[in-house]
């Protein structure tokens, strides 16, 4: 793995042809057009490309007048491969990124169709949002995300740098992968979650009101992303599935564990062996990188209540800001059968006592 990590504003003049105008391929177009960079924009939907063309994403690629800088593979990943050939082929003096989740199979199948690689750079801007298609668009959508360039052993230094240009134009945080390891990583911390959050959502089916009644933020929040388009994540999860599937048979190892133990829960070393399992899971998620991306940092959290009416919300963070306390993280919760809301606040522990004391003097109804 590369040391290179930047942000910052990049270099790109374009002009910048998007082949894909859906949400990625959109507000690329938007971010780009922001910072004054000529685009043209190509769909094989008229529709998308028309909507996106009216957004002011950039123009018709059938106004393109010269040779572009740049040419962006917007497309989905099960055609990304003959898309990227083509255009490599279409535009034999520009360079060609794709966009696509997956990276070795997409490498892979190019160097098999015998593209020049030395102008093809495979890279994953990883945003995105719920809503998908070109009026979800938003310019700002890569600021401060994760963009990972994954060149090959051909590419040429001048292409992986326009690459690196353009995710740092739209303000994107560069890092660079080979792809097996861009895939390797993305199948635990990307595919992995989006197959446990559906797998948890679907044992929802069928249960009833009264129960799911009951739900609080442990379940939101761990099936938030089950909302995903199936179709994309069919083609993602096959075009990873070799990545996917090894990772998916070290938690079948740990179902049956747990399956195991649980079945004779009063068994001698039961109990520890349910302590160990949930340890291993506070150790692993420790790991995760904290705020900015820096080293993971503990964080003490308190639960105020708050009206449920227009201004709450705002009113609460604008005194916490009086106090002199920075709030790490927030989340919001509602009380089920009572007219309030949970404003669930992350301060650093050092601030904790301070700020409950606050805002109790202030009025404000605290939970510890």
């Amino acid at each position: 793995m590369s040391a290179f990590k930047s942000q910052g504003r990049g270099h790109l003049d374009g002009p910048v042809v998007v082949i894909g105008t859906g949400l990625l391929g959109t507000s690329i177009g938007l971010g780009l057009r922001g910072r004054g960079v000529p685009v043209f924009l190509s769909d094989p939907s008229p529709t998308n490309q028309a909507v996106a063309v009216d957004i002011g994403a950039g123009r018709p690629l059938a106004e393109l007048g010269g040779t572009p800088q740049l040419v962006v593979v917007a497309a989905p990943p099960d055609v990304t491969a003959d898309v990227v050939c083509r255009a490599l082929a279409d535009y034999p003096e520009s360079v060609v990124v794709d966009i696509a989740s997956v990276k070795a199979d997409i490498q892979s199948r190019l160097r098999s169709l015998g593209a020049d690689l030395s102008r093809y750079v495979g890279t994953h801007p990883m945003a995105g949002r719920e809503k998908s298609g070109p009026v979800a668009a938003r310019g700002e959508l890569f600021t401060s995300m994760p963009w990972v360039l994954c060149p090959s052993e051909e590419t040429s230094g001048s292409a992986l740098q326009v690459a690196r240009s353009l995710a740092s134009d739209l303000g994107a945080v560069v890092s660079q992968f080979s792809a097996d390891e861009h895939d390797e990583a993305v199948a635990l911390v990307s595919h992995l979650p989006q197959v446990m959050s559906s797998l948890l959502a679907s044992r929802l089916q069928g249960t009833p009101l009264h129960a799911l009644s009951l739900a609080g933020n442990g379940l939101r929040d761990v099936t938030r992303i089950a909302a995903s388009d199936p179709t994309l994540w069919v083609q993602i999860l096959g075009g990873n599935a070799a990545k996917v599937v090894q990772i998916l048979y070290g938690v079948r190892e740990d179902l049956n564990r747990l399956i195991g133990t649980l079945e004779n829960p009063s068994a001698p070393g039961a109990r520890l062996d349910l302590a160990q399992l949930i340890s291993e899971g506070n150790a692993g998620q420790a790991r995760i990188p904290g705020k900015h991306g820096g080293p993971p940092q503990a964080y003490s959290w308190l639960t105020v209540l708050v009206d449920d009416k227009p201004g709450q919300i705002a009113q609460l963070l604008t005194e916490i800001g009086e106090i002199g306390v920075n709030v790490e993280d927030l989340r919001l919760d509602h009380s089920s059968g009572q007219n309030v809301g949970m404003v669930e606040l992350s301060v650093l522990p050092n601030k904790h006592d301070h700020l409950i004391e606050a805002l109790n003097d202030r009025g404000w109804r605290v939970l510890q």
